[in-house]
């Protein structure tokens, strides 16, 4: 995901986040409470964690009780702007921010207990070479079927057309070759329900989904995809997210 999309998104909203109304519906499970319970849970107050691509903070701050340390990194100045500032207004202190590439961090071999990265980049073999022995790196990431019908109808999109490549395989192959041995690795399929044309539209505007997503130019597509998928509970959007927890030996 470029830069440059999250250094728009930071600029016009302030922080990762619209004001786009809508409910959730999750049939087994929520994916980002499984995900914080993993991380609280192989957590701790003496430990170090990296957290690889932080956005606009929230989350990381949101941690900060639970951890000695957090590096938080992020390549958009942005949204480390946005994390500061609202740093700043928490007093949180046992956080730094910084800009790094995740894939190629400047930190020193065996340098963290834990890495996590929250639907940010999935960097196995650098969290591999960070880790000390015996730490984790858990992630929530985005699986190949998320908002796989928007797409079809947009033409285009994040991931587009990589259906059938399931992420799970993907994670248990690129997992093992960094040298990883897999802990918990799950699917989570759910559903969210936008109140309106205009909070889809507000919602797309703030994800990177579409990352040339316009207003304008898009009205159509997005129109075709409401007329299809309205429903009595609002404008239906199926996502899909992979939550992993990965162990270095």
């Amino acid at each position: 995901m470029s830069t440059n999309f999250y250094d728009k998104v930071a600029n016009k909203f302030g922080k990762y986040h619209t004001k786009a109304k809508y409910t959730i519906e999750y049939p087994a499970g929520e994916p980002e409470k499984v995900f914080k319970k993993k991380l609280l849970e192989l957590g701790g107050e003496q430990k170090v964690v990296l957290d690889a691509g932080c956005a606009d903070g929230r989350f990381t701050l949101s941690m900060s009780l639970s951890f000695k340390k957090i590096v938080a990194i992020d390549m958009s100045e942005g949204m480390l702007k946005a994390a500061r500032r609202l740093q700043d207004k928490k007093n949180i202190k046992n956080i730094v921010f910084e800009k790094q590439d995740a894939f190629r961090t400047s930190y020193k071999d065996k340098s963290f207990d834990l890495v996590y990265s929250r639907r940010g980049p999935t960097i196995f073999m650098e969290a591999f070479r960070l880790l000390k022995h015996g730490g984790y790196f858990i992630e929530i990431d985005i699986g190949e079927q998320d908002c796989k019908e928007i797409k079809k109808i947009f033409g285009r999109g994040q991931n587009f057309g990589e259906w059938d490549t399931q992420r799970k395989e993907i994670v248990m192959q690129k997992a093992g070759s960094a040298g990883f041995e897999t802990v918990f690795l799950k699917n989570f399929f759910y559903n969210e329900y936008y109140s309106s044309y205009e909070d889809l539209d507000l919602f797309l505007q703030g994800v990177p989904i579409f990352e040339d997503y316009s207003t304008e130019k898009d009205k159509v597509h997005l129109q075709k995809y409401v007329d299809k998928y309205i429903t009595e509970k609002g404008i239906k959007l199926e996502r899909h997210r992979v939550v992993m927890v990965l162990q270095k030996p």
